[in-house]
C-alpha cells in the first residue's frame, strides 16, 4: 500500500465528521492505493460509534479503519498508527487540522521527488473562532501553525526548527528502524502540558542520515476555538514547549557533550528571561504575546532541571 492517513484523536466526536467528509473528498487519488485509521486514545466521548457510523458507508478503495490505544498521549497513539499502518507512508493529521483536497496527491508526490526526505510537514494556516490579538504571528508556532514560504525548503533540526505532527508525513520503515517504540515524551495528557512529542522522532530520523523537509503544497487548515486564545491556555501551553528543549537537544548530542548542553541551555535562557523583562518590565503582565514569550524561556531555561527529574524518577524502583 502507498500511503496510510493516521488520525490520532481524543475526545474527537464532533471534530471527525469534518475531516472525514474532506478525505473522502480527496481529488487525483486515484492511483494512489491508500487507507485511513482512526487512532482513538482513551476517548470517553461517542468517537468510537462516530467511526462506525462512518464505516458502515465508507468505499472498500480506501478502507476506514479503527484502533484504540489506551496510554493517554499523542505519541503513544501515533506509535499505535505506525504499527498499524499498512502504507509506505504513513500521514498524519490532527483531528482540528483540515486538509485541502489536494493534500493527498500533494503527499504522495512529494515522497517520490524527494527520496531522501525521511518526513515532510506542509503549510499549515489558522481558521480562528475569534480574531486572534495584534502580533499573534510572532507566538502562532505554538498553536502548530507554519507558512514558511510557496517552495520547498529543508527544516534544521540542529535548531530545533521541524514541522508539528498536526499534518505530518513519515516513512514507516524508517520510522520502524530509527525511532524507539517507547517515547520520553508523550505530549500533553492531564496536568501535564510539556510538548515535544511530535519533535522527538523526527530528531531520531534526522540523527539517522535522513532529511526533513517543508512541502507547501500539502496545505491545512487548523480549526483554533477561542479558549485556545486564551490567556491561561497559551501561556501553559508555551511553558510546556519550553520544558521539552534540553531533552530535545539531547537525543543527538554526544553522552559527553550533554552537560555542555545542559549548562548552555540554562546560561542561555536565564539570559533570555533577563532582556526579556528588561525591554517589557510591567508589560509582560498586560501583553498576551510578551507573556508567551516569557513563558517559552523561563520553560527552557528550567527544561535541564525537568529532564534530570524525570531521568531520577526513571531510575526508581517499579
Amino acid at each position: 500500500m502507498d500511503l496510510t492517513v493516521a488520525i490520532p484523536t481524543y475526545n474527537g466526536a464532533a471534530r471527525l465528521p469534518l475531516i472525514l467528509e474532506r478525505l473522502r473528498s480527496q481529488n487525483n487519488s486515484e492511483s494512489i492505493a491508500w487507507e485511513i485509521i482512526i487512532v482513538d486514545n482513551n476517548s470517553t466521548d461517542d468517537t468510537a460509534a462516530v467511526v462506525q457510523q462512518y464505516q458502515a458507508n465508507w468505499p472498500d478503495s480506501y478502507p476506514l479503519k479503527y484502533y484504540f490505544e489506551a496510554e493517554q498521549g499523542a505519541a503513544f497513539a501515533r506509535q499505535r498508527a505506525i504499527r498499524e499502518a499498512q502504507g509506505d507512508l504513513v500521514g498524519f493529521l490532527d483531528d482540528d487540522n483540515l486538509p485541502t483536497l489536494q493534500w493527498l496527491s500533494a503527499a504522495y508526490e512529494f515522497a517520490q521527488t524527494h527520496p531522501q526526505a525521511g518526513a515532510y510537514g506542509g503549510q499549515i494556516h489558522g481558521e480562528y473562532e475569534v480574531d486572534p490579538p495584534a502580533n499573534f504571528e510572532q507566538i502562532q508556532a505554538f498553536l502548530a501553525i507554519r507558512q514558511r514560504g510557496p517552495e520547498p525548503n529543508l527544516y534544521e533540526p540542529e535548531r530545533i526548527s521541524l514541522p508539528p505532527a498536526a499534518s505530518l508525513v513519515v516513512r514507516r520503515q524508517a520510522w520502524l528502524q530509527h525511532v524507539p517504540a517507547r517515547p520520553t515524551l508523550s505530549g500533553k495528557v492531564r496536568g501535564c502540558m510539556v510538548q515535544g512529542d511530535d519533535y522527538e522522532p523526527l530528531l531520531h530520523l534526522y540523527k539517522a542520515g535522513w532529511e526533513i523537509w517543508y512541502n507547501p503544497a500539502m496545505q491545512t487548515y487548523h480549526q483554533i476555538p477561542h479558549w485556545r486564545l486564551e490567556k491561561p491556555y497559551l501561556t501553559k501551553l508555551a511553558r510546556g514547549c519550553g520544558l521539552a528543549t534540553c531533552q530535545l537537544r539531547l537525543i543527538n548530542t554526544a553522552d559527553d557533550q550533554k552537560l555542555w548542553i545542559m549548562t548552555r541551555t540554562f546560561l542561555g535562557n536565564s539570559r533570555r528571561v533577563v532582556l526579556h523583562l528588561l525591554k517589557y518590565r510591567q508589560q509582560v503582565k498586560t501583553d498576551l504575546i510578551a507573556a508567551c514569550e516569557l513563558e517559552f524561556f523561563l520553560g527552557s531555561l528550567m527544561s535541564p532541571f525537568y529532564y534530570l527529574r524525570r531521568q531520577a524518577i526513571e531510575r526508581l524502583p517499579s
